[in-house]
């Protein structure tokens, strides 16, 4: 069990890992050993999330999305494939921790009388700027 938050654990069969080669540094190791972690979580049918954070999460989680609602996390940081699975690990955890805590509405506000004035003194000056590029008349 992955834990997330007191009231939030995954389950590690639902995250799927595949290992790839790596792109970054290893010397003369990185053609041989496959030591980057490709993480796969399928947020819509986790039974671990309420509906309402896998929503978030799905929307949080932008072009690490796929079409099937599958969060894809590939970690290559580190030379070695345990503390890659770890850090893979840790980022969607952070992912989920980011989508608990529900939006805060919007509350409608008014403008305030200041700011109403200085608009308006904007918009007066900008209209005599305007006006005086009109051409001349002779009289």
């Amino acid at each position: 069990m992955i834990r997330i938050t007191d009231e939030i654990e995954l389950d590690e069969s639902e995250i799927e890992e595949t290992f790839i080669r790596s792109s970054g540094p290893g010397g003369q190791n990185v053609n041989k050993v496959s030591s980057a972690v490709q993480l796969r979580f399928d947020a819509r049918r986790s039974r671990a999330l309420p509906d309402a954070v896998a929503v978030r999460l799905m929307r949080l989680a932008g072009s690490k999305l796929t079409q099937d609602g599958v969060i894809v996390i590939t970690a290559q940081r580190h030379r070695d494939q345990a503390r890659n699975r770890a850090d893979a690990v840790e980022r969607l955890a952070e992912l989920i921790r980011a989508a608990i805590p529900p939006p805060i509405p919007r509350r409608a506000t008014k403008p305030t009388k200041a700011s109403k004035e200085r608009r308006l003194d904007g918009k007066a000056k900008r209209s005599g700027v305007k006006a005086m590029r009109g051409g001349v008349k002779f009289d």
